[in-house]
């Protein structure tokens, strides 16, 4: 943020006249949408809020953050904001202290926000690092219990948030308005996102959520935006849910939610602007931690089966569709990005550090549809399809269809790019990192392996996907029918599968493990609720890769 020192003092009333001051009364400013931090490195961490006030404005405000061992190297500061950022305030305050944890907090007329913990990252030996993994928080759906969950844990160093912190839709009938609690938390404003003001209206809403506001003053969050803060099944060029016809060109939509984005979340921006937010973080000597972005930056068009395909295609026009999904020159990640990752995997393997993590919006990987009825009973599933509504049977009659001609499950995921995840499973190998990559999107929770195909099958990583916080499974329509157990029977990369819980992935590293703890909530639509892990597993670093991943 840029600031004007005198602008700055004449707003806070330090060293000249203040004209107006009674505007800062008190029942005029407060900080309804929480504080957060982001982003922490080893000598810095960008601290966050937003500022209500009535009027149009600017107004001044001061921070100020404290060592929590009170034992000085302090920090405070001012400054101003106002209605060209939507009164949203951040501040990057530099020349901390390595793995020392911190107290924050804003004022603005005399009215203090609430209290913010933070800390910076370790630097050289450290016994471990704990990350709370998120995705997926569709506001209508359900309340926020994993969010208060996450804000509950007794040690938590960071929360990475894999994208779907928000979702465009809005309006009656649409995603999660069939919830029970819908009609306490509907969508605001009362239709889909489109412009400058939907999007920050949106964030705003959220940020209302207290156990979100209270997962962010927990810890630093680490972010990275996913295809809903824009757009469903957004790519570089436009959106399954764009329609340029009404709703206008793509790059204006685009270039609006991601303005909304900057403003109301703890990241820093890109130093030319733009959408490339690949970035990477070390904790001590134990891992890196690299967050990827595929959505805006490269992705090319997804190839949907039932859009490239007829109604009833051939085994022929099966292994042409499939043929086009495997063109090399189809990409989820620019050539830049993906020389950055491979840099940033071998400094880290040579810098001595057992693990290499990899933040991720979209399942890595590869899942076949699983015929479903053949891990039922015949009668049982001749009960399940008799009780279930025609949109439902429809779609379980389509995952049986997709199943029969070896369909992937989402052409959304790295299923529909097979060659540029060849290309990143190459790069780990060639690095011989240790990877975990932890992925978003699928509302669902996975354990998996990732082999590489084109050396005989060797596995290159492990994978931990992490359910949503309250957006709809697939499995949910058919509770009864056992779809994850098929994806974990079916498919040689999948060890486990659960496709209705809600939750977050807990990932505990050590110099010697890394356990990942799939934690479920019991509800979304009680406020009473409880957690537990559903799964745990455990890998060990080893100097050709990551071992195979056992239950705990």
């Amino acid at each position: 943020m840029r600031i004007d020192r005198r602008r700055a003092l004449a707003l806070l009333g330090l060293g000249v006249a203040a004209p107006g001051r009674e505007a800062f009364a008190r029942d005029r400013i407060s900080f309804q949408h929480g504080v957060a931090s982001g982003d922490p490195l080893q000598d810095r961490v960008l601290l966050w809020t937003r500022i209500t006030a009535r009027g149009s404005d600017d107004v001044a405000f001061r921070w100020r953050l404290d060592p929590l061992d009170r034992k000085g190297g302090g920090k405070h500061g001012s400054g101003v904001t106002g209605p060209d950022r939507d009164f949203t305030v951040k501040v990057d305050v530099v020349n901390l202290d390595p793995g020392r944890a911190y107290s924050f907090q804003f004022e603005c007329g005399g009215v203090s926000s609430p209290v913010g913990r933070t800390q910076t990252l370790a630097d050289g030996p450290t016994k471990d690092a704990v990350l709370a993994f998120c995705a997926c928080a569709l506001f209508p759906n359900g309340y926020f219990n994993a969010y208060g969950a996450i804000a509950r844990l007794p040690r938590v160093d960071a929360v990475v948030c894999l994208g779907d912190y928000i979702y465009e839709y809005g309006g009656s009938g649409s995603y999660g308005m069939d919830s029970p609690v819908a009609g306490e938390r509907p969508h605001e404003p009362a239709h889909e996102c489109v412009s400058l003001s939907d999007y920050r209206r949106r964030h705003a809403q959220y940020k209302t959520d207290p156990q979100l506001q209270a997962a962010h003053a927990r810890a630093p969050w680490i972010v990275v935006w996913d295809d809903h803060e824009t757009a469903n099944d957004a790519w570089s060029g436009g959106a399954e849910n764009h329609q340029p016809a009404s709703e206008g060109d793509w790059n204006v939509r685009k270039a609006a939610a991601i303005k909304a984005y900057y403003e109301w979340m703890p990241i820093r921006e890109p130093a030319g602007g733009g959408f490339s937010i690949n970035r990477s973080f070390d904790f001590g000597d134990v891992a890196s931690l690299f967050m990827l972005e595929t959505r805006l930056t490269a992705r090319d068009h997804q190839l949907y089966p039932d859009v490239e395909m007829p109604k009833d295609p051939t085994f022929p026009e099966v292994a042409a569709f499939k043929r086009r999904l495997a063109d090399p020159r189809r990409k989820m990640m620019s050539p830049g990005q993906e020389a950055w990752l491979g840099k940033g995997l071998e400094e880290s393997v040579q810098a001595g550090r057992p693990w290499q993590v990899i933040g991720n919006e979209v399942v890595m990987a590869r899942l076949f549809t699983p015929p479903v009825h053949r891990y039922m009973t015949e009668p049982a599933y001749a009960a399940v399809r008799a009780e279930l509504s025609r949109a439902a049977a429809a779609r379980l009659a389509k995952i049986e269809a997709n199943a029969v001609l070896g369909l992937p499950w989402s052409t959304d995921m790295w299923d529909g790019y097979p060659a540029d995840r060849q290309r990143v499973l190459a790069l780990i190998e060639k690095a011989r990192a240790n990877a975990i990559v932890v992925s978003g999107n699928s509302d669902a929770f996975w354990a998996n392996e990732l082999f590489d195909a084109e050396t005989g099958g060797k596995r290159v990583a492990v994978e931990f996907g992490t359910a949503g916080i309250t957006s709809p499974g697939p499995g949910e329509p058919y509770p009864q029918v056992p779809l994850g157990e098929a994806f974990a029977k079916y498919n040689r990369e999948v060890l486990f599968n659960n496709q209705t819980a809600k939750g977050f992935m807990l990932l505990t590293l050590t110099h010697t493990s890394a356990t990942g703890e799939l934690v479920a909530v019991s509800s979304i639509r009680d406020k009473a609720f409880t957690t537990r892990p559903i799964a745990s597993y455990r890998a060990t670093p080893g100097p050709n890769g990551v071992s195979a991943l056992k239950p705990v």
